[in-house]
């Protein structure tokens, strides 16, 4: 399928031109330089307003020459070309100067006179207090040579300049002549296109061919923009259909029942709460009791606020699996955050959990009873905590216990993905701020079980629906949105990352 799109550039635009791509962009297939598409348009007739531009960065900018002027330099050799250039601010506003400073520019000195519109690509510095370039790449555009003499002139006036995300080494102008030299030489009509044909048509998208000549080579900006809209529709329906066919084949596969067990560990938890849960947690727990009873893997999004009760809710979920006889691993972004869930599942456990050493396996008994003779009670679950700057004594101790089958509960941070760990019989993961942790992470724990295990994901962070549905769109969601009775209410704040960088 699309056999084009996966050819090595070199068969295509040379093995000079593709080395220089693959070098300072890392593309080195015809469809991943099809799909770098520019990140914005300029208008040849609009100057760039030098006020914006981002300091210490690689910029491009078009401004109008204001002046040029050459001389030699003293403490070495050669030349020093001068070219002030301006945006030309109308109205109220103070035109905007910038110099540019090139040396030994015999092209620049020549080609960038008064009153010339010029594209400039470079890094913008600071110069005793004023903003500058030195020895940026340019291109003329009152004389585009590519365009000279077979563009009507107000027609080139019109048409707009794409930038792309460029390098210190590789110009926008220079991608954009690439992709065009790609565009002239593959047959991008042949291209299949990812969108149903009836989509396309009751859309009236573009086809796939025109849509990248005009996202590349737009003649107006209302090529690019349709051009856009159907990239940008494409990659959702893309996402979506992996997403649907992620959760299908999910859905197919075969996991472990974990029924809730009547006078178990959960049945005890519950008697023990000294309060009582809120609607919405008794209603998720509901839901999530129900999904861990099926043969069928569960995979749910729990999103609340901060203080909304989402660990209690999950440890609930946890002791039913470990009352089915399962093991429950809980993987936190940090180690501070995984040493806070430790000490805190384990007091609300209170004397239902246990320390010490257990050794032999089968110490997550079925009916609940971990460490107790048949009906003497429910017995107690031991809670594990695994982390990568545990001293090695006590990590060993950790990843046994959870091969072991002795701690029915393991807390930790990425040490828990490591090939090192392995659990007995993994039945339940659940992984705490989601929006820390993608995919392969998910996968990488979930192949440590016997059997697909279930998953239960949380994130405080608010997820609109939409959104949900297309970043986590192979998992079901649910929502905490009421704080428990005399929960303090969540203050929110916004704070520079710039100027605290270490809480990032």
């Amino acid at each position: 399928m699309n056999t084009e799109l996966h050819l090595p550039l070199e068969r295509r635009i040379g093995k000079r031109s593709a080395s220089v791509i693959e070098k300072h962009l890392g593309l080195d297939t015809v469809g991943e330089l099809l799909n770098y598409f520019p990140r914005r348009y300029l208008s040849r007739g609009e100057l760039t307003p030098i006020s914006k531009l981002p300091l210490d960065e690689e910029a491009t900018l078009i401004a109008r020459v204001l002046s040029n002027s050459t001389r030699q330099m003293r403490a070495r050799r050669g030349s020093l070309t001068d070219v002030v250039v301006t945006d030309e601010a109308s109205g109220e506003q103070i035109p905007g100067t910038l110099k540019i400073s090139f040396f030994n520019g015999f092209r620049a000195r020549n080609e960038l006179q008064p009153g010339r519109r010029v594209m400039f690509s470079g890094k913008v510095s600071r110069y005793g207090g004023s903003l500058g370039m030195t020895n940026p790449d340019f291109m003329l555009l009152d004389e585009d040579p590519e365009l000279a003499g077979s563009v009507d002139p107000e027609k080139l006036a019109a048409m707009p300049i794409p930038v792309y995300p460029a390098t210190a080494k590789l110009t926008s102008w220079s991608i954009h002549k690439v992709i065009t030299t790609l565009l002239d030489t593959i047959d991008v009509d042949s291209i299949e296109d990812p969108l149903p044909a009836e989509i396309a048509f009751r859309e009236k998208f573009l086809g796939v061919g025109d849509a990248y000549r005009l996202i590349h080579s737009p003649e107006t900006a209302a090529d690019w923009q349709r051009a856009r809209d159907r990239f940008r529709y494409q990659e959702a329906l893309v996402l979506q259909t992996a997403l649907a066919r992620r959760r299908a084949q999910l859905a197919a596969e075969e996991a472990t029942a974990r029924r809730p067990v009547p006078e178990g560990l959960l049945a005890a938890f519950d008697g023990q709460l000294p309060f009582t849960l809120t609607a919405g947690q008794a209603a998720v727990g509901k839901t999530l009791s129900h999904e861990l009873a099926q043969d069928s893997p569960m995979n749910r999004l729990l999103q609340g606020e901060v203080g909304s009760g989402k660990t209690i809710v999950a440890l609930r979920a946890m002791l039913q699996v470990v009352d089915a006889g399962g093991q429950a691993a809980l993987l936190a972004p940090t180690e501070v955050l995984a040493a806070q869930h430790f000490d805190s599942i384990r007091k609300t456990l209170g004397t239902l959990s246990r320390d010490g050493l257990f050794g032999g396996a089968g110490m997550l008994g079925g009916a609940g009873l971990l460490d107790s003779e048949p009906g003497s009670g429910p017995g107690t679950v031991q809670v594990a905590l695994l982390t990568g700057s545990m001293p090695t004594a006590a990590r060993k101790q950790a990843m046994l216990d959870a091969a072991s089958g002795n701690a029915g509960i393991v807390i930790g941070t990425h040490a828990l993905l490591s090939d090192k760990t392995s659990f007995q019989d993994l039945g339940l993961i659940v992984v705490d701020e989601q929006h820390r942790f993608g995919v392969e992470q998910r996968d990488a724990l979930r192949a440590k079980a016997n059997r697909p295990p279930h998953l239960l994901v949380m994130t405080a962070t608010p997820i609109p629906r939409t959104v949900a549905m297309t970043v986590f769109g192979d998992l079901e969601t649910s929502v905490l949105d009421e704080l428990p009775a005399g929960r303090a209410p969540i203050s929110t704040h916004v704070v520079g990352l710039a100027e605290n960088p270490g809480w990032a």
